[in-house]
């Protein structure tokens, strides 16, 4: 073949004046291959760049067991193209700030979902409170960590906050398995969390966050309903061996008729911990305590020895 013949072989085809550049297009197999499977013909969608306070979502960079309990919530987001965008701070605390995140596929927008983005504090901010008395009887995989928790240096600040984070995590997880009122849990990565966001419609009728129990005023018959709500999930929990060691009226949200228990991450082994009873029956006192000054007749000693009668 001569030089020219090889030159004009070379060249590429001329691009036919109806070639169509959409970047979202259906890609039709050429002639001849019509019987193509049709697993390999595809949608193909292009993605503009991020913007400030924006990221990928971090669903499928997780490892599965990171992930939500099966069956998933048809809300969750797992689209591989969607983008997680901050709304903003919901709450600030001691050891943790609550965000607000929307994650949603940008060609399918009606499908995306908020969620409650929880950021565990990083090393330079205050310790944990009262951490040592929570986290009795419970191991950890590596001496090393512990000791550098112990010794309260940098590193060891960082494997805390690692595992307030783990620990909240598999509270949320196992309490959700039990079928109790805890906001879903999607996903954990290092010291984040993010869970379902828990609302309420407001007089307004617009839908915002749920408001504490400490700041509701129930009715009665409501406040009587939610009593009950709480004397089951304490039960549920104490039969699986388990106590909040933190609950109060400040740590329940109240969505409507619906109260839903948050901040887990102090959870305690009833048994496995020296301050398990302890703990359950500060527990009683703290709930029972908002109960009667909003005119609702408990008693914590009776509370409690009924939820002893679930454990034994």
């Amino acid at each position: 073949m001569s030089h020219d013949d090889h030159s004009q072989h070379s060249q590429h085809p001329a691009v036919p004046d109806d070639f169509i550049t959409d970047p979202c297009r259906h890609v039709p197999p050429p002639d001849g291959l019509s019987d193509i499977d049709d697993r390999f013909v595809f949608d193909f969608h292009s993605y503009d760049d991020l913007e400030d306070g924006q990221r990928w979502s971090t669903w499928l960079s997780v490892e599965p067991l990171c992930r939500g309990p099966e069956p998933l919530p048809d809300w969750v987001v797992t689209s591989q193209g969607a983008i997680d965008t901050e709304l903003g701070v919901l709450k600030t605390g001691k050891e943790a700030d609550v965000h607000l995140v929307e994650r949603a596929d940008p060609h399918d927008p009606a499908a995306g979902v908020v969620m409650a983005a929880k950021r565990y504090r990083s090393p330079e901010h205050r310790t944990f409170h009262r951490a040592a008395s929570y986290t009795e009887g419970r191991s950890m995989k590596r001496s090393r960590d512990e000791r550098a928790i112990k010794r309260k240096s940098t590193f060891g600040r960082q494997v805390a906050a690692g595992e307030w984070a783990a620990s909240e995590w598999g509270a949320l997880v196992r309490l959700w398995n039990l079928g109790l009122p805890v906001p879903y849990p999607v996903q954990i990565d290092g010291t984040e969390i993010l869970m379902e966001w828990i609302t309420a419609v407001d007089e307004d009728g617009a839908v915002a966050t749920a408001p504490r129990l400490a700041q509701t005023r129930p009715s009665p018959e409501l406040l009587a309903a939610y009593f009950e709500q709480l004397t089951d999930a304490l039960a549920t929990m104490v039969q699986s061996g388990l106590v909040h060691a933190d609950l109060s009226a400040y740590n329940i949200l109240a969505a409507g008729e619906r109260l839903v228990i948050i901040d887990l991450p102090q959870i305690v082994d009833l048994v496995g911990n020296l301050n398990g009873m302890t703990f359950l029956q500060r527990d009683c006192a703290n709930i029972c305590g908002w109960f009667r000054s909003r005119g609702l007749e408990v008693d914590e000693h009776t509370l409690f020895a009924e939820l002893m009668a679930h454990a034994f």
